[in-house]
Order: C-alpha cells, then sequence, then structure tokens
C-alpha cells in the first residue's frame, strides 16, 4: 500500500493525502470564475491533483423482459440464458446471490466465501476506507484492525497515523482531532460503481474497485470545496477469521468518463445532500 494520495485509499491519504490504505482521491478545483463555493482555491495540494471538473453521472436504465413460450403453456420452457449469456453480463450486471446480513463494530461482515463474496467485501472495505472515520484516530484503528489481517494491520497503524498528522489534517479543514469546524461539514465518501476479479483461489483473491469519491469541506466560505474524482482501487484479500481481510492494497487513477456540464452545486445544497443520501452495502 502506498502513502501519498489524499483520498485516503491506496494513493491517497497515506503520505500527504490519503488515509484508508489509499482512498482519498486528489482533486483540483477548476480554474473559473464561477467558483461554487465563493471563490476559494485550493492551496498546497493543488499543484498535485488533476483538474478534476463536475462529474455528470448518466443512468442507463435497461430493462431485460424474457418471455416465455407461449404456444408450450409452460413458464419452464423459457429460456433464461446459457453460459455463455451469463458470463457476457457479469461484467456488469449485479448477480449476488447473497445478501450481507451480518455487521461487526456497525461494518458489513460475513461475505461469502467465494468470488462474489470476494467482489462484495472489497467494494464495501472501498466504502469504509474511504468514509470520515478514517480522519479520527480511534475510528481509524478499529477500522484498520477489522478490515485488514492482524499482521498487516500491525504494520499500518504507525504509519497511518503519521499520514494523518495535525498538519495533513489542518490541511483538510480539520482540527487535530479530525473534527470539522463548527457550521461546516467533511466530506469524503467512496462510492464503487463495480468490481473485478483479477486472481481468485479458495484461500487468496484479487479485486479491483472502480469508484467515484467525494472530499471536501461544504461551508459558505472555504479553501477545500467538495470535488470529485475517479479512481481504481485494487485490494489483495485473503480468507482469515472465516471472512476476507485485506493484506494490501494499492490504487490508481481512472478511468475518468468525459465530465459534463452541469451546474456546481452550492456548499448549502451539497450538505444537505450528504446529510440527506446515506450510502449502501455492496453486493456482487
Amino acid at each position: 500500500m502506498s502513502l501519498g494520495d489524499e483520498h485516503g485509499h491506496g494513493d491517497s491519504a497515506r503520505a500527504d493525502t490519503d488515509p484508508y490504505g489509499g482512498g482519498q482521491t486528489r482533486t483540483r478545483l477548476p480554474d473559473r470564475t464561477g467558483d461554487p463555493y465563493g471563490g476559494a482555491r485550493r492551496g498546497a495540494r493543488s499543484s498535485s491533483r488533476g483538474v478534476v471538473t463536475v462529474v455528470a453521472v448518466v443512468v442507463l436504465l435497461i430493462a431485460a423482459i424474457a418471455f416465455a413460450n407461449r404456444g408450450s403453456g409452460s413458464s419452464g420452457s423459457a429460456s433464461h440464458g446459457g453460459s455463455g449469456a451469463r458470463a457476457e453480463a457479469a461484467a456488469t450486471a449485479p448477480t449476488g446471490t447473497r445478501p450481507v446480513t451480518t455487521r461487526s463494530a456497525g461494518l458489513p461482515s460475513g461475505f461469502a466465501h467465494d468470488q462474489q463474496g470476494a467482489q462484495s467485501a472489497a467494494a464495501n472495505y472501498a466504502v469504509t476506507l474511504g468514509s470520515t472515520g478514517m480522519f479520527k484516530k480511534d475510528s481509524r484503528h478499529a477500522i484498520v484492525n477489522l478490515l485488514y489481517t492482524p499482521e498487516a494491520a500491525a504494520k499500518l497503524q504507525g504509519p497511518m497515523d503519521q499520514a494523518y498528522s495535525a498538519d495533513f489534517l489542518a490541511r483538510m479543514g480539520l482540527d487535530a482531532d479530525g473534527n470539522s469546524p463548527k457550521g461546516s461539514t467533511f466530506v469524503s465518501r467512496a462510492t464503487p460503481v463495480g468490481t473485478a476479479v483479477r486472481q481468485y483461489s479458495a484461500t487468496d483473491a484479487r479485486v479491483s474497485v472502480w469508484y467515484m469519491g467525494l472530499i471536501g469541506m461544504s461551508k459558505t466560505a472555504t479553501t477545500d470545496p467538495i470535488t470529485s474524482s475517479w479512481k481504481t482501487w485494487t485490494f489483495d484479500l485473503r480468507w482469515n477469521q472465516n471472512d476476507w481481510k485485506i493484506v494490501s492494497d494499492t490504487q490508481q487513477n481512472g478511468p475518468a468518463p468525459v465530465p459534463g456540464d452541469d451546474r456546481a452545486a452550492t456548499s448549502d445544497q451539497i450538505r444537505k445532500a450528504i446529510e440527506e443520501y446515506g450510502g449502501f452495502t455492496y453486493a456482487r
């Protein structure tokens, strides 16, 4: 796992930016006259970030209706797709067969011991490692101890504490304990778009999670407005303690879609959206 990206996942908040093992995404506010957050511009971090404009997420609703052979009068005669059809759909279609119903310390756990379970675990781990909980020492330690193997967690706690230094937190607009100023809302959220299995065995799996990250401070006037970026987070997982645990993880930029032309929301609109729209428990 690398320390160095600001959205904390793999290349995010570890050295200068990301805490969660690579979850924080580096972003830079586009250079334009109409700044939605009071004309604020990023300071020390802007030089190392790619320009990110408002990303328009286009949701394509595809309705697939299968009709049985009316002539036979039996629904059992309808074809539901052979193995080839399933393989083709598996790349994008949700195929999870077992929802996650258990939680440990408030986090999803008890993932299936198969490829789908490994993908579900990776997606949910990206969400957790990309959350605001990583910016507070106590919750960060609890998250790392829960999601990583004992050996990996022991090696990561010290470097992560150094990465989430008071100086780093101050540059994010937080105090030394990871709290946001009164009247403002700190946002750090990872939203998985899809997962892919790179390698799999009964004991180990490598799964990539493509996600969009949000990071910044919601406030009338801020030097760190909420921006978005796209990353791919790859987890090396091991079946340990009857669940999938992270051994190591890495991150890379993109793939990022072409930015849309949506008007940027105001700080207050973003704050309300973050508070009103909760996250999901993801399943493949």
